[in-house]
């Protein structure tokens, strides 16, 4: 999703989350009594294993704390949900969280997951007469706007001196639009993210002309709404505390956590299992070397035009180390 839709097209996706709350019987505007803490997820991520554990539910039980998961497709979906006050907290990669700073999101950094730049990639089929980045140029690539592939595309494009505008972007709003112009031969190339980018590797056994190895650490970043961190530091210290337990528990057990998320996410365990095996799970805390690294982001996608409002990332990050 644009970061930069039209202001009729955002009324209607907030209208649609609105919905989407209610119909789960969590309303937007937060009863003061109402201990429920709301939290986003995609597939694929600590938080993901966190909420299949059970072990945040036990923990803030004690408390009088219960806890409401939302599955969103994409990272942009996910912050429009923390601006809307229809989350409390969630995860969204590097560009999708300097997209949503530029465009305004109410949503602080509270702290950032390890490099994965193997969980990123631009592929093309086996047959495919392309045969580096360097042959992509006037070519069809589908990719979104504000994904964390659109950023290893610009980066992958600058490393073989290209431009972002030598390419044809073919913009789709999830992964599942991204596979299907990549099957039916509408695009020559096409980028997507873990745990799809594994499932198109077994599927179709693609040719990957680069990973974020090198050019993008792929970040997942863990963001809320300021004010809710303000009334509840307690709560979002809970959350990363039984986090990093079963992170812990995941770096030692690779098929193991694949076999917990498969039935969770209605993804195969074998997809699963290759998602795991390259990636760290580590939650830190947003240090001065990692908002350089999104500083750099928003800068790319400026210089290009792709965002409209320069980002200043220091200030969107928590003051307070929560991690």
């Amino acid at each position: 999703m644009d970061a930069h839709q039209p202001r009729h097209k955002r009324r209607l996706l907030l209208q649609g989350l609105a919905a989407g709350a209610l119909a789960s019987g969590t309303p937007l505007v937060r009863a003061a009594a109402d201990k429920v803490l709301r939290i986003g997820y995609q597939k694929f991520n600590t938080l993901n294993i966190l909420k299949g554990s059970g072990k945040l539910e036990q923990a803030l039980q004690p408390q009088g704390w219960s806890v409401k998961w939302f599955e969103f497709a994409a990272g942009p979906q996910l912050t429009e949900a923390l601006n809307a006050n229809a989350i409390d907290l969630g995860h969204a990669a590097d560009t999708p969280s300097v997209f949503a700073n530029a465009s305004g999101v109410n949503a602080v950094y509270l702290g950032a997951e390890q490099p994965y730049p193997k969980g990123i990639g631009i592929f093309v089929a086996q047959e495919s007469p392309i045969r580096s980045v360097a042959d992509l140029k006037g070519k069809k690539v589908a990719t979104g706007r504000g994904w964390n592939v659109q950023f290893l595309l610009l980066k992958a494009l600058e490393e073989v001196g290209l431009s972002y505008r030598d390419i044809e972007p073919v913009y789709v709003t999830n992964a599942a639009d991204v596979r299907a112009a990549f099957q039916s031969g509408n695009v020559d190339a096409a980028t997507l993210w873990d745990p799809f980018l594994a499932g198109q590797e077994l599927a179709t056994r693609p040719r990957i002309l680069r990973d974020g190895t090198g050019l993008s650490n792929n970040r997942t970043f863990h963001l809320a709404v300021p004010s809710f961190v303000d009334r509840h530091k307690d709560i979002v210290r809970t959350v990363f505390a039984e986090l990093k337990k079963t992170n812990q528990w995941t770096q030692s057990h690779p098929q193991e956590t694949a076999e917990l998320l498969a039935p969770q996410l209605g993804v195969d365990p074998k997809v699963l299992r290759l998602a795991t095996e390259r990636r760290n799970y580590t939650t830190v805390a947003v240090d001065a070397g990692i908002v350089a690294e999104q500083q750099q982001i928003a800068d790319a996608f400026l210089k290009l035009g792709l965002i409209k409002n320069p980002v200043r990332v220091q200030d969107k990050v928590y003051p307070e180390v929560l991690v």
